[in-house]
């Protein structure tokens, strides 16, 4: 392998990934804020360094993924980011989940040092990142997109190059739409079977090779079944993300009247206490209302 790989943020993404790209065979540089989450990656041959700045004077592909804009443009530009470190020519991946804008301007910002920039986040949630099978959503120069396929077909089976800079986190958007309008479907379909008496798992077995399939019926709902609400992507990172999408929808002018009431929904289960769950546990929002809880048997 050619190039260095470095990987700031080693979350509940970013674990997984990391360990993809050794897996691999890449020349792999760690940081995290948390030191302890680098152990295992440390001993299956990753190297620690001790700050961003650091990781970047020794590699020559970077890769991020943290939790919000602010902290993509402490790790990429802060008094101990990438850009102090990295030698021109350097390739900066953020595989974060970031405003459109904010990409743009971390793109701007990295190229006025000679640094090239994709932004490419990540759809598939902690079972894609552990298996290597996340969606990703790139934006930037075809040129920068081609360097970088190595590196994404390590962690990623779905690899689509949708445009320049920000419209990889205008299409990540797209998709939180779309996993949160379905998580509500399939948040008021288990509530109307298990207020009407039907058998659940049959119910989902029936359901779920037609035309109501989906990844999020097929992953989720058995989850919300068992009671079990270990997340993949957590209410508070879907919080944030809907966030995004609802700025981002304004500043174009689109209505978005579901996404906008799951937005509140989850407001409801963090003021509840509940943000450190699986997003999937929006179903309790919807049992609260109906005064049912599904499964659990």
């Amino acid at each position: 392998m050619s190039e260095r790989i470095g990987f700031i943020g080693l979350g509940i993404m970013g674990c997984g990934m990391a360990a993809n790209l050794l897996k691999a065979g890449f020349d792999l540089t760690i940081w995290n804020r948390t030191p302890g989450r680098a152990d295992a990656l440390i001993a299956a041959g990753a190297k620690l360094a001790t700050s961003p700045v650091e990781l970047a004077a020794s590699c020559s592909l970077i890769c991020s993924c943290v939790s919000d804009t602010p902290d993509v443009v402490e790790v990429l530009l802060g008094a101990q980011g990438v850009i102090h470190g990295a030698a021109p020519g350097t390739l900066v991946i953020d595989l974060s989940t970031i405003s459109p804008q904010g990409a743009r301007t971390i793109a701007a910002a990295l190229a006025e040092r000679g640094l090239h920039f994709l932004d490419a986040p990540v759809s598939g949630g902690s079972e894609g990142a552990a298996r290597g099978t996340l969606s990703i959503m790139v934006g930037g120069p075809a040129e920068q997109v081609a360097r970088a396929m190595p590196c994404l077909q390590a962690i990623g089976t779905t690899i689509t190059h949708v445009g320049g800079h920000g419209d990889g986190q205008t299409v990540k958007l797209v998709n939180q739409i779309l996993v949160v309008g379905t998580m509500l479907a399939v948040s008021e379909a288990l509530v109307f079977a298990q207020a009407s008496g039907v058998d659940l798992e049959k119910t989902l077995q029936a359901v779920s090779g037609g035309a109501a399939g989906s990844w999020t019926l097929t992953n989720r709902a058995p989850q919300c079944i068992r009671r079990d609400w270990r997340p993949g992507f957590t209410i508070d990172l879907q919080q944030k993300d809907l966030r995004l999408v609802l700025q981002a929808a304004d500043a174009v002018g689109a209505p978005l009247l579901g996404t906008a009431q799951v937005f509140q929904l989850y407001r409801a289960l963090q003021a509840a206490g509940l943000g450190h769950e699986g997003n999937h546990a929006l179903i309790k929002a919807i049992e609260r209302l109906a005064g049912i809880e599904v499964g659990g048997a």
